[in-house]
């Protein structure tokens, strides 16, 4: 198998691969376009203003990217001294005190935020796209916000552009018509969208009124980039379908009308090492004072998960796994604890304000049935929790449980694996998680299986410290290989070679992902498939 390498990047061993050294390519300006703000600014008690750290997916991989590009990021402005800390051009040089980028914030009124967020966004696409049983909602004025939103955020990427030429980074559903509206006005850019989310098979996307329009947004980019190699041929099989246009599954390349667009698997990714490695205590550092914070013992042994209260994140299974792990195995009532940190999120939403109320209920029984005065063995503590405190959680967990239903990437169990530099711990992961591909010394579990979670979760306790560094050596090794850095880097380099028409040698047949693998430009199977059908 062939892998490519920035020339300043190789690899110490190649695994008895092809190695073929990339060409260093000259800077060019980076715009990234995504609807989280990697920071935002609130008021205070005091009335000081407050700077918040945004802890999403999006920002964990694209941050490391713009900063050392000293780009700019456009994304939405949410916080209540946001305006306050602009400059006449509604951006801001971050981080305060030591400026690596550019953030320029883009407004939206109440209506907007109400049809382009929580109407199309997260009523219609974010349940299209995931497989949740949860029933998509299609509004055509939440699909006219939606354009609306797009065609400001194009905007404002056209008024930060200093260059008629600049790299543009399209991150995740918000901003499916954004790459056709910017080849509109910079059309010597050069595009790279990347959809974070699963991919829905063609048959889901047929109910969408508004499939072909979306289709045509993203083509309008160089390349279109996803977490797994099935997102990439359920793309290609709706580009096929509902625009007749031309794929070239072997190379993954999809013809319509003058536009060849590349489509690729990147697995995303975090930060190597995590910038709070060094500040965080060791793990029995953190165990002991977490415990004794919760008011646990200090016998017992800490579970840990990391989500937003999302119908997609198993919450409700996942709870249902742990209160039959401890009706099954009694000895673990005493000795065992489980921390959830959630993550508030589109709270007017009924589907959320529901799953809130369910989750809450569940974590109220388990306790009734399996607590006393002494020990809680579930705990749920709702915030938006700082980068920081989940690292450190996370370093003191002796288990992370990633219950997702369906996910595309999940960050979480990676920053586990990150956190866990004594080589210990157990990570009990979903196999419909993307990171599952790429994470094969986890524990995998499927949540909707309830007993037989529960009975991995009791392995993962019960786990010899040697098996657990063996695990937890081969996932880190993996993760720090497998960098936000080089995942972007990658993508920069493969847009930017495809829209040149540079030459990229190509394999002639692509492996299934391998733990072995290094940075990876997979195509999407080298023939046709229909694995969900």
């Amino acid at each position: 198998m062939i892998e490519y390498w920035p020339a300043r990047s190789r690899p110490s061993s190649t695994n008895g691969r092809v190695r073929i050294a990339l060409p260093a390519l000259e800077p060019q300006q980076v715009i990234v376009v995504a609807n989280r703000q990697p920071v935002s600014h609130d008021y205070g008690p005091d009335g000081s203003i407050v700077v918040k750290h945004a802890h999403s997916g999006v920002v964990h991989v694209v941050e490391p990217l713009i900063a050392a590009r000293s780009g700019v990021w456009v994304a939405q402005g949410t916080g209540a001294a946001d305006r306050a800390v602009v400059d006449s051009r509604d951006g801001l040089q971050v981080p305060l005190g030591n400026p690596a980028y550019r953030l320029r914030r883009v407004w939206l009124n109440e209506e907007e935020q109400q049809g382009f967020y929580e109407g199309f966004a997260n009523e219609a696409l974010w349940p299209l796209c995931h497989r949740a049983y949860v029933k998509p909602v299609f509004r055509a004025r939440d699909y006219q916000s939606y354009r609306t939103v797009n065609r400001r955020f194009v905007e404002a990427v056209c008024a930060e552009a200093t260059t008629s030429s600049p790299i543009v980074l399209v991150q995740d559903y918000h901003f499916a018509l954004a790459p056709r509206l910017i080849r509109e006005h910079l059309r010597r850019s050069t595009i790279a969208a990347f959809w974070h989310i699963p991919w829905p098979h063609w048959r889901d996307l047929e109910i969408c009124p508004w499939r072909r329009e979306l289709l045509e947004g993203l083509l309008g980019s160089d390349l279109i980039g996803f977490q797994t190699s099935s997102d990439c041929s359920e793309f290609a099989r709706s580009a096929e379908r509902f625009l007749a246009a031309s794929v070239n599954y072997r190379e993954g390349i999809i013809q319509y009308g003058r536009r060849r667009v590349m489509v690729r698997h990147y697995p995303a990714s975090i930060e190597w090492p995590s910038p709070w490695e060094k500040t965080t205590a060791p793990a029995e550092v953190c165990k002991r004072e977490i415990l004794q914070a919760l008011g646990l013992p200090s016998h017992v042994q800490l579970g840990v998960s990391v989500d937003r209260l999302d119908y997609t994140k198993g919450l409700e299974e996942k709870f249902a796994a742990i209160e039959c792990l401890l009706e099954r195995f009694s000895e673990l009532r005493d000795s065992f604890a489980f921390v959830q940190l959630a993550q508030p999120t589109r709270g007017r939403l009924p589907a959320y304000r529901d799953l809130r109320s369910r989750v809450g209920a569940a974590v109220n029984r388990i306790n009734l049935r399996f607590g006393s005065e002494r020990h809680k063995p579930v705990i749920m503590l709702e915030a938006d929790h700082e980068p920081k405190d989940v690292f450190r959680y996370l370093r003191a967990a002796n288990v992370c449980f990633v219950a997702s239903l369906q996910d595309g990437m999940n960050l979480v169990c990676k920053e586990f694996v990150s956190a866990h530099n004594d080589d210990r711990g157990v990570l009990v992961l979903s196999a419909f998680a993307g990171a599952a591909r790429e994470l094969e010394h986890a524990l995998l579990v499927n949540p909707w299986d309830v007993d037989a979670t529960a009975s991995v979760l009791a392995q993962a306790l019960r786990m010899h410290p040697r098996e657990q560094r063996h695990r937890m050596r081969r996932m880190r090794n993996i993760v720090a290989r497998r960098s936000a850095h080089r995942w972007a880097e990658q993508i920069i380099y493969d847009v930017r070679s495809h829209a040149t028409h540079e030459s990229v040698p190509t394999a002639s047949r692509v492996e299934p992902v391998s733990s072995r693998q290094h940075v990876k430009v997979i195509r999407f199977t080298g023939r046709r498939s229909d694995a969900r059908s």
